[in-house]
């Protein structure tokens, strides 16, 4: 990419910001106003922000593409599994064991599954916000069939069909007996809202019983101490290193759908589409990048070779998955590496408590006197409660405490007072030593 292209990159991606904070901004205004549907707010929004460019196709601005408005479109992309989306291979989505997708999902169902069965989701809806007023009018869902990854999209172009859009996805889901759902925050949104739609067309949901992997959560173990944050789209760019833009800012996909419902303008939803099959791909690209960052740091430990934060946040996982014993011998990996202050600080907090839980005292002990060093509050307190019930030290837990009360005047006004309690304790329980000690 030359210096032009650069530019004119930057500029597309300054511009979709500024607009995604327009609408952002007048949404937050025309959503607190009371006795207004969601369809008459969002046609309010478009008044305030169509400024005569709102509604041009980000690929095609001068033309407006008015055709036969179907009530239910199925758009449709294969792709070979030699291809690559960004540095990630598509056929490695199929060499993902099942015991990973059940340590990442937390559900042992996963153990019997591999992602050959398995559907990913992704909803573009008319809310800002869910509820049920919110409709879903592109379902889009990617799987592997035919040797090929394929992504199928659901477009609604008639609200008044929705009940054949269900009914539609529904046949679909039934036809490809998918076995798994993978999403991207798809168990706070995207399944309890599409369940819903189901639900108020009395159909049952096909999917509803099915093993779920939401990435999310792993995503935010593994990447938030790494990368700015876990957004689909920044963690496609900067793990898969996708030349992926800001295609459509989504707080825009609703303004524009309700626009070509006004309009007829095919060109608004195309840019939506576009951006639906990035988000399946994008999703497909970061599982496969997570389990096999799981996979391999467990030996790079042992090596040595692995980068610090990636042990960090495989550390953590480890850690939600209920496995203290490795995600503590991933910590002191990690923390033999090059990390951030922040990082190194709750690291060793981490690890310590680990230690403390399992009385590995000699191990615990020190990593409190390197943090003390640092004068870290938490440290006096674990070290004077160590001398105090463990060593039964009770000089040395008066000593560590008045270093920790000394360390927190001025910056914490409740680990003062905790202090000046301990300290008041411990020297009570001197004096009855002496006492005893001199009858």
């Amino acid at each position: 990419m030359d210096i032009e292209d650069k530019l004119k990159h930057l500029r597309r991606e300054r511009d979709a910001r500024n607009r995604a904070q327009k609408i952002r901004t007048t949404w937050q205004r025309i959503d607190g106003e009371e006795g207004l549907s969601v369809k008459e707010k969002l046609e309010r929004l478009i008044t305030l922000t169509d400024k005569g460019h709102a509604g041009r196709s980000v690929s095609k601005p001068q033309v407006l593409e008015v055709r036969r408005r179907e009530p239910v479109e199925l758009h449709e992309n294969p792709y070979l599994l030699d291809a690559r989306y960004g540095q990630i291979p598509i056929a490695m989505g199929l060499q993902i064991p099942g015991q990973i997708l059940a340590f990442l999902s937390r559900d042992n169902a996963f153990e019997a599954l591999d992602l050959k069965s398995a559907v990913f989701l992704d909803l573009e809806t008319t809310g800002l916000a869910g509820g049920t007023g919110t409709l879903p009018f592109l379902v889009g869902l990617g799987y592997f069939r035919d040797d090929r990854f394929k992504v199928s999209q659901f477009f609604l172009g008639e609200m008044a069909e929705e009940g054949r859009l269900i009914r539609e996805v529904s046949q679909f889901f039934k036809d490809m007996d998918f076995r798994s759902v993978i999403t991207y925050n798809g168990k706070a949104f995207d399944i309890p809202l599409l369940e819903t739609r189901f639900a108020l067309h009395r159909m049952p949901f096909p999917i509803r019983d099915l093993p779920h992997l939401d990435f999310l959560f792993s995503a935010r173990n593994l990447w938030k101490a790494k990368y700015d944050n876990c957004r689909l789209f920044n963690l496609a760019q900067q793990i898969a290193q996708a030349e992926r833009a800001e295609d459509i800012p989504g707080a825009e996909i609703p303004l524009r759908y309700f626009q070509y419902i006004r309009t007829g303008d095919f060109s608004l939803i195309e840019p939506i589409l576009y951006h639906n099959q990035e988000d399946l791909l994008s999703l497909l690209s970061v599982v496969v990048a997570g389990a096999v960052l799981v996979d391999r740091n467990q030996e790079a430990a042992e090596r040595g070779d692995a980068d610090a934060l990636d042990l960090y946040g495989v550390a953590k996982l480890f850690e939600s998955a209920g496995d203290g014993v490795r995600s503590a011998a991933l910590l002191e990996k990690a923390l033999e590496g090059r990390l951030p202050a922040d990082i190194t600080h709750t690291a060793r907090k981490k690890l310590s408590h680990h230690f403390k839980k399992n009385q590995a005292w000699d191990k615990a002990v020190s990593l409190w006197q390197d943090m003390s060093a640092k004068d870290e509050v938490f440290s006096f307190r674990e070290l004077s409660m160590y001398f105090e019930h463990k060593a039964k030290d009770y000089k040395e837990a008066i000593r560590v405490a008045e270093e920790g009360l000394s360390v927190s005047i001025g910056r914490s006004i409740v680990d003062q007072r905790d202090f000046e309690k301990r300290l008041e304790r411990l020297r009570g329980k001197v004096r009855k030593q002496k006492g005893a000690a001199g009858k």
